[in-house]
């Protein structure tokens, strides 16, 4: 499919247009972001990787009739998406205390939670992405109480689903995080999910060891991050032959190449 001018490019991926109106050809880079762009650097393979669980995810979602922006995966590193008036607040979903949660509540490392809790931060890398309240996107106006409303029950049946997909292959959902935009169609506007879901957008711990399966390998420089997210595609079962991606033993470092 041939890509068309360059949208918009992100810490991890670009956006160009694609030759369908309403729909866009999203590029997953190689590039590992942390503490808000200040620490970088770039992992041979974890576009590839991102791509084809965050193709998964998705796709499991709207077969359970949860819309997402995916129409389909192009290649090892692309998808064709549905284009979106993207909703500037990223919707963070935690089922047990760690990160920046236990840190701003001193609350212990690894504590579960008793129901899910959903927390706001406005979608700004100047600001540092702020955490907010709903009185503030009411205020300014980012989204409507009825749209905030469908989000948060979107982001609690997400949540459900996931939490099952994962503890059946040996995984906690610890965390993570969400987008959502508004797409148009027939003159009328509706809310879908947007942007990926990937180990780069959650937080993953091995159900038995609590090994971390995710970029908190490279935000706490543990190494081997490749080496976790295939564990992650590996128990997904979605390491094809076509992305030359082969199961590995989780922490022996190997690297992805593309098949020739």
């Amino acid at each position: 499919m041939k890509k068309g001018k360059k949208l918009y490019e992100g810490k991890a991926k670009i956006l160009y247009a694609a030759p369908e109106k309403g729909t866009a050809i999203q590029h997953f880079k190689d590039h590992a972001t942390a503490f808000n762009n200040l620490k970088k650097s770039t992992i041979e393979g974890k576009g590839i990787l991102n791509n084809r669980i965050s193709e998964h995810i998705l796709s499991s979602l709207n077969q359970i009739g949860i819309e997402t922006h995916l129409i389909k995966r192009i290649n090892m590193r692309e998808q064709l998406i549905k284009l979106v008036e993207i909703i500037p607040i990223e919707f963070v979903i935690r089922n047990i205390a760690t990160g920046s949660l236990t840190k701003r509540l001193k609350i212990e490392d690894g504590t579960v939670l008793d129901k899910p809790l959903i927390e706001f931060f406005y979608k700004n890398d100047e600001l540092n992405d702020p955490m907010i309240a709903r009185e503030h996107i009411y205020a300014f106006e980012w989204a409507t109480v009825e749209e905030i409303e469908f989000i948060v029950n979107q982001c609690l049946r997400i949540n459900d689903f996931m939490q099952g997909m994962f503890k059946g292959i040996g995984i906690k959902l610890v965390d993570f995080k969400l987008e959502f935009g508004r797409l148009i169609q027939n003159e009328k506007k509706k809310i879908i999910l947007a942007d990926e879901i990937s180990p780069d957008t959650c937080r993953l711990w091995d159900v038995t060891s609590e090994e971390k399966l995710d970029k908190d390998r490279f935000r706490k420089d543990l190494g081997n991050l490749i080496e976790a997210y295939q564990e992650v595609a590996r128990r997904l079962n979605i390491l094809h032959e076509e992305t030359n991606i082969s199961s590995v033993k989780f922490g022996k470092l190997r690297s992805i190449r593309n098949k020739k």
